[in-house]
């Protein structure tokens, strides 16, 4: 069993303020590495030790490889948490750890690698009897094998930037035309985010559910699953609100879903937290998209309905305890619903009020008088409600949002208001497609 003692958190905002929250839970220490935009940040102000790594720009800061390393290493820091986006899922920066001998919290780099790449993590899940969409047998550079995929699968197709996710790259085709006039500038979208050309593609379906599958694996190689979310609201490839558990899936396609992912995670001896993404279509219809190697921005609403630290469980996993304790499927209780705060604007906050009461959880890392910089992902907080079922937590929300004030900045407040007021949500009767309709018919 790995004895770890002092964890370096690779990650700025909330999720930095989560993760130090976890290690004072389990009595480890924590560092936090900051930019110098970040230097009044809240998880600087909370960790045990603090280390500047860079300037403003991610690549001189959050994405600096060997800036974070020589961080860990000043501090003695036996372990890096790397949280979401940034290097979380770079293959690269986890073998590296490895190589210096500092435990790289999540799985393998040879896993990460695996599943980063769309075409062979496919190919993995097909192997393994998960359901995939048609799509490309392996990724390419070049619009002629495009169109030759996409003739074959059939028109509409998803085009995607093969080395990451998040919208970038990503086109929803029509056509042979459409295909040749799109293709070169989802290329040069994929070169700028992941530095990398390689592209993919899928057969597009029109009005499909985003449903995911939360796991959790230790290195004895059991395998536990923690219900799943219904993360269909979305605007631009982005998610909006999320909910666990996933009503709107059956249970037979539910159960065959969790089969699946145990069988997967197991087949490629996953370590630590873990999502698969599938699309589903309706009863019995899923297929998966992709596999998402760290810790997701929407793990409260697991959180709430499992009643589990996926945090800490991220930590013991990494220090070579087992889930000896735990069902191989944790029935979810309850509801739970999460909205993403973000900021339209740069700016200081003025006035700050943050919603509470029963049932309500914020997930933030704002504070009176912060400055929000312009440099990093427009996500500011998380408001996260918690109910016996989906009405009455959707009630919950919209009190919430009502109670929250943020001056200063000008955030999506008012828009979240709006999406849970929409009758199409009210009644769970969206696809992943409803808010960029919703938005432009308006």
């Amino acid at each position: 069993m790995n004895n770890l003692k002092k964890v370096l958190i690779a990650n700025r905002g909330e999720i930095a303020v989560r993760i130090i929250q976890a290690c004072h839970l389990l009595k480890l220490k924590c560092v936090a590495v900051y930019s110098t935009a970040d230097k009044e940040a809240l998880h600087v102000q909370l960790a045990d030790e603090s280390v500047c790594i860079g300037g403003p720009d991610s690549n001189q800061s959050y994405l600096n490889q060997q800036n974070l390393l020589a961080a860990a290493e000043i501090t003695n820091a036996d372990a890096i948490h790397p949280g979401y986006g940034f290097l979380s899922e770079n293959a690269d920066f986890a073998h590296l750890c490895e190589q210096q001998n500092i435990k790289f919290i999540g799985p393998s780099s040879k896993v990460i690698a695996l599943m980063g790449e769309k075409a062979n993590a496919r190919e993995t899940m097909e192997t393994a009897g998960v359901p995939i969409v048609p799509g490309s047998p392996r990724d390419f550079i070049d619009v002629d094998s495009g169109l030759a995929i996409a003739k074959k699968i059939g028109y509409p197709v998803m085009l995607k930037a093969s080395a990451g996710g998040g919208g970038k790259g990503m086109r929803v085709i029509h056509s042979e035309m459409e295909f040749k006039q799109k293709f070169s500038i989802a290329q040069k979208e994929a070169q700028s985010a992941f530095n990398d050309t390689h592209m993919y593609e899928e057969k597009y379906l029109e009005h499909p559910r985003h449903v995911e599958v939360q796991l959790v694996a230790d290195q004895q190689g059991h395998v536990v699953i923690l219900g799943n979310r219904d993360c269909t609201l979305q605007q631009n490839h982005q998610k909006v609100i999320e909910e666990a558990p996933a009503v709107i899936v059956d249970k037979a396609t539910q159960d065959e879903m969790f089969r699946v992912c145990i069988r997967a995670a197991k087949q490629i001896q996953y370590e630590g937290a873990g999502t698969i993404e599938f699309l589903y279509d309706a009863p019995g219809k899923f297929y998966f998209m992709e596999m998402n190697t760290r810790i997701q921005v929407e793990h409260p609403v697991t959180e709430l309905t499992t009643q589990t630290d996926i945090v800490a469980l991220q930590l013991r996993i990494a220090r070579g305890e087992p889930l000896t304790n735990f069902k191989e499927v944790v029935s979810a209780r309850g509801f739970a619903l999460e909205c993403r705060v973000t900021a339209k604007t740069a700016g200081q906050i003025k006035h700050l009020l943050l919603p509470s009461g029963h049932g309500i959880r914020t997930d933030r890392a704002l504070y009176q008088g912060y400055k929000v910089p312009p440099n990093y992902d427009a996500m500011i907080a998380k408001i996260i409600a918690y109910g016996p079922d989906r009405q009455t937590t959707i009630r919950q929300m919209q009190i919430a949002i009502e109670q929250t004030v943020v001056e200063g900045i000008r955030t999506n407040l008012d828009f979240l208001m709006q999406l849970l007021q929409e009758p199409d949500f009210i009644k769970n009767t969206t696809d992943v497609n409803w808010i960029d309709l919703l938005t432009h018919a308006k």
